[in-house]
């Protein structure tokens, strides 16, 4: 298929790339190198090519020290899970401080439960004045001593509750960004996938439709390899900011991979897909290229973009594969246009299925 094809060129480009750096920069091709220097071309990670191009500016190189530090702090498969584990326990943590807090809560509760009994009795037996003068100063005495402990209480758990409000305000930072793309912060692929899956089956048990657009920048590769990354990675963005400025907001919108954006349309027919398209395809157009370090004028881009709507048969997988099959058909006939699956360019690609 078309589409394989190009993928297969974009990552061997990117390979290419990856290893000319560490041939550059005399660095022993180890599996960890190579993917750092991967996810440098490809421009996925913005933090981590900022940090590699500072310690070169730096330095002028790249310490075994160096790569094992950028490893771990961006590309470390426990990285996400680590902060997510360090996060739970604090939570368990206040919630231990808390339960603590309650049983001694409960135990004071108790001692003045029966420090009251006591003298309830004592009050019975009593028969002079300054008895029942010692046993009210007493009963006073535990009753302040009782409000103290209540508001000591009240203080503690206000300020855990406060605290575990500010866990979950970071686990859920934590969540959200296993979930974005960190150079574009549109859903990355991982949320797309199971978005899609989810509307899929909602589509299907309310009866609606359900439309989804693969969007792809035109010649990307070669603008890349003219202007560079950094000027790669600005239009990456500028087309994610015109993507989401022209979808509604029950739409998902997502970095696919590389230069590949999705776009999820619930209840949404084909027709209606096709003018959200062609709506982005022209607000991508009408965008002046600058590049920002030089105010060099770099040109105009323009997408391809690819619209089917769900099938009764449809899983996210054959969804994905016509959608793609529309979007490889808008490249093939000259790019900067919006193809959907019942046009002619694409006949006979996939087999055909009745809309739901």
């Amino acid at each position: 298929m078309p589409g394989q094809a190009d993928d297969h060129e974009r990552i061997m480009a990117f390979a290419d790339i990856a290893l000319g750096q560490m041939k550059a920069l005399r660095q022993p091709a180890t599996p960890r190198n190579y993917e750092i220097w991967y996810a440098y071309a490809t421009g996925y990670h913005p933090s981590l090519n900022q940090k590699i191009n500072e310690t070169l500016q730096q330095t002028g190189q790249l310490t075994d020290g160096d790569l094992e530090q950028i490893y771990t702090a961006y590309l470390s498969p426990a990285r996400m899970s680590e902060k997510i584990d360090k996060v739970n326990s604090q939570v368990m943590g206040e919630i231990e401080q808390v339960m603590a807090m309650i049983d001694a809560a409960a135990g004071s509760a108790n001692s003045y439960s029966e420090s009251l009994h006591d003298m309830s009795e004592q009050l019975g037996q009593s028969k002079d004045r300054e008895g029942l003068r010692a046993i009210v100063e007493s009963l006073v005495q535990t009753a302040k001593e009782m409000h103290v402990s209540n508001q000591k209480l009240e203080e503690r758990l206000s300020a855990s509750k406060q605290e575990i409000n500010e866990l979950q305000v970071n686990l859920e930072a934590v969540r959200n960004e296993s979930l974005t793309d960190p150079l574009t912060q549109l859903a990355n692929r991982k949320y797309f996938d199971t978005t899609l899956e989810q509307a899929i089956a909602e589509a299907r048990a309310k009866n609606e439709p359900l439309s989804l657009m693969m969007t792809d920048i035109d010649h990307f590769k070669t603008f890349n390899d003219s202007f560079g990354h950094l000027t790669g990675d600005q239009v990456l963005r500028l087309v994610a900011m015109s993507v989401k400025q022209n979808v509604k907001g029950q739409d998902t919108v997502a970095r696919y991979g590389g230069e590949e954006f999705a776009i999820i349309l619930p209840n949404t027919v084909l027709r209606s897909a096709i003018t959200v398209a062609d709506h982005i395809r022209r607000a991508v157009m009408t965008k002046e290229l600058m590049k920002r370090s030089t105010g060099e004028h770099l040109g105009r881009v323009t997408v391809s973009i690819g619209v089917a709507t769900v099938h009764k048969s449809d899983s996210a997988q054959t969804m994905i594969e016509r959608t793609d099959a529309c979007l490889y058909a808008a490249k093939r006939h000259g790019r900067n246009r919006v193809i959907c699956e019942t046009d002619p360019e694409v006949a006979g690609c996939t087999p055909a299925a009745q809309v739901a």
